[in-house]
């Protein structure tokens, strides 16, 4: 991966209507990947993908998360407190998604408070509510920011994600035109979008994303969810994927390699073990800490240690579902890839 190292630069942050004073900027990435060393060597999360509200503005029909049902929602404060600790414990990386997290209103807030501690985040949106004000306190914070976009076609938009806002996904897209930081399009490849899929990704090439090609999976304990108008046969989705490597559409690098690694699955064949538990954890807006979100949850960071929680987690029931289930989730497996993978990492084109 094409990591661009920027030295560490000071800020003037206010808290809680006090006096102004000077704090150190979060680490640079080299010191910041250094404090995460020992967790990588020991095989402990250095990544969290967090789920930071409940709700959305979206009804996908693949989506199965427990989403819209008034579950509490921890405060700004205690997000700081819990992720403060979470930084002790040697996790550097955090995904932050939803629900749509755009819905949240003091999202800027919880991400200047993540920014500080010294994370390096990146936000997973539907992109149907971003503004160019929004834009530019991304850029701001130097977050990644990872869209989705399954279709460029109106009608099977609203098919898949069951809400009329290609439009306002557009609109939004167009905001980030001079984004500086990484910016990923996220396209998942079901039977109503397949042979679209190389369309979005030459739509995303042209405006300079990142394209993220992933399978429609489904029956994936919490996470999957069947539903009769996307699922497809896996010999035609796994054709999707080799149209797509055989033509060099995606870039050279890591996304790649995600796409080989769809056509594995999709061929029948066994992924490398899943990294859920291990390299990452996933945590919901409650505070509950589970391997993955596909796994029911352990323990509750408001109540329990990290170290108490990660030392309950069921490596058989982990290894188990690695190993027969169709979930192939980029973000549960990103880290060990990435250290299976080495050279295809170094050639993504991504700078932070």
């Amino acid at each position: 991966m094409l990591i661009q190292i920027e030295r560490s630069q000071s800020s003037t942050v206010a808290r809680g209507g006090g006096p102004v004073s000077e704090q150190p900027r979060r680490p640079n990435f080299a010191r910041s990947l250094w404090g995460g060393l020992r967790n990588l060597a020991l095989r402990r999360p250095l990544l969290a993908v967090f789920q930071v509200n409940l709700r959305c503005n979206s009804s996908c029909g693949y989506c199965n998360l427990p989403l819209n049902v008034g579950r509490y929602e921890m405060s700004r404060e205690e997000i700081r407190k819990v992720f403060a600790k979470l930084y002790c414990n040697g996790l550097r990386v955090v995904f932050v998604q939803g629900g749509e997290p755009l819905l949240r209103r003091d999202l800027i807030a919880i991400l200047e408070d993540l920014h500080e501690i010294g994370f390096h985040l990146t936000v997973i949106t539907n992109g149907a509510k971003l503004t160019r004000p929004l834009v530019t306190q991304f850029d701001d914070l130097e977050i990644s920011l990872s869209i989705s976009l399954d279709t460029l076609d109106p009608t099977t938009y609203e098919r898949i994600r069951g809400a009329d806002q290609l439009d306002a996904v557009l609109t939004g897209l167009d905001h980030l035109q001079h984004y500086r930081h990484p910016k990923f399009l996220t396209c998942i490849v079901s039977e109503a979008n397949r042979e679209e899929a190389a369309e979005v990704v030459a739509f995303a090439r042209q405006r300079g994303f990142l394209p993220v090609v992933g399978a429609y999976h489904w029956g994936v304990g919490l996470y999957g969810k069947p539903d009769a108008t996307l699922m497809y046969d896996r010999q035609q989705a796994r054709v999707v994927f080799e149209q797509l490597l055989q033509e060099d559409l995606l870039p050279p690098g890591y996304l790649r390699q995600y796409a080989k690694d769809n056509v594995t699955w999709l061929s029948g064949e066994t992924l490398a073990p899943c990294d859920a538990g291990g390299y990452s954890i996933a945590i919901d807006a409650s505070g509950n800490v589970s391997p993955c979100l596909s796994l029911p949850p352990i323990g509750n960071l408001l109540e329990s240690s990290f170290s108490e929680i990660v030392s309950r987690f069921d490596r058989q029931s982990i290894q188990f579902c690695s190993d027969h289930s169709s979930c192939n989730r980029l973000d549960g497996r990103v880290i060990g890839s990435v250290l299976r993978h080495p050279i295809a990492a170094w050639q993504t084109s991504v700078s932070w």
